[in-house]
């Protein structure tokens, strides 16, 4: 059975925990449940640790793995598929509220040779600001041979409740202008840099060449980033999800950032399991809906 530890650490102003369990070695903190990096040893990072990302309470960390919920995206471009979730005419958080919030730990435990870590969110059962409605949201992380995440949510309430989310994954690349994304051809998106109404058909793998802001719908259930210098294929998982968002801020964007060095966006690409837009998650009273990814490295030779 493979070993683990649990070390917990201060990093700025945030609780952290580094867990490791045989030859992986996750990084979360409290503040967002937030992956901050994974990483198995002698391999190149799956998750992006983010060197420029500020640590501090109340401020959301960019890289890693953020969640939002209960929506996703942000009010002043897309007003229609956020607003319409909450009862406040305050503009809404972009990504929602609780990526910038404590969770609480509920438990590190053993399953067979499998790590397990919980968190629970207790402010989503009617305490988060212009949201009233009462579900239990948990996050699950199972270590095995793969990093397995899933974001649950539980209408609690007596009310149907509609929310849209994801799992912000940055993941870790040698230059995002040689790699791709594949497994997304013939799929529809939109060009959120373009217009919000246009639909758009992918043809072939994704590639970059500047600043990348799409958001797919109708997408299979395995997508991969393929890096030839770093000779693998990270194969992304999902359950749960019919809904993805492909994502590099490119050199301009980049420079807006306070959080990210100015050449932080050629080592990491986005892609990011969703529920938005027609994806959305209407939970009816006592319905239990779980976001779920996997993500693993295979070497390209053997994908």
């Amino acid at each position: 059975m493979p070993t683990s530890n649990v070390e917990s650490f201060q990093l700025g102003e945030l609780n952290c925990w580094r867990i490791r369990h045989g030859q992986a070695e996750l990084v979360i903190a409290q503040q967002g449940a937030h992956i901050i990096s994974y990483q198995v040893d002698g391999d190149e990072p799956l998750i992006w640790s983010n060197p420029g990302a500020l640590f501090k309470s109340g401020k959301p960390i960019r890289g890693g793995m953020p969640i939002c919920w209960p929506w996703f995206g942000n009010f002043q471009k897309n007003p229609s598929s956020v607003q319409a979730m909450r009862e406040s005419d305050e503009p809404a958080k972009a990504h929602g509220e609780v990526r910038a919030i404590d969770w609480e730990l509920m438990g590190v435990g053993e399953d067979g040779d499998a790590l397990i870590v919980e968190f629970i969110q207790p402010r989503a059962e009617g305490h988060l600001p212009g949201w009233p409605h009462t579900v239990g949201l948990k996050l699950h992380i199972r270590l095995d041979t793969a990093l397995n995440v899933s974001l649950v949510s539980f209408n609690a309430g007596a009310e149907d409740v509609t929310l849209s989310q994801a799992l912000h994954s940055y993941f870790a690349v040698s230059d995002v202008g040689q790699i791709s994304v594949e497994g997304l051809d013939g799929v529809e998106y939109l060009n959120t840099l373009e217009s919000w109404d246009t639909q758009n058909v992918q043809v072939g793998n994704i590639t970059f060449t500047g600043e990348t802001d799409r958001i797919y719908q109708d997408t299979p259930d395995l997508i991969s980033v393929v890096d030839p210098k770093w000779e693998r294929r990270i194969k992304i998982q999902t359950t749960g999800s019919q809904s993805a968002i492909v994502w590099n801020p490119w050199i301009d964007k980049t420079k807006t950032f306070d959080d990210m060095q100015a050449d932080g966006w050629k080592s990491m690409v986005c892609v990011e399991t969703a529920n938005v837009m027609t994806d959305v998650v209407t939970l009816k009273p006592g319905d239990m809906h779980a976001l779920s990814v996997s993500i693993w490295a295979e070497p390209l030779a053997e994908a």
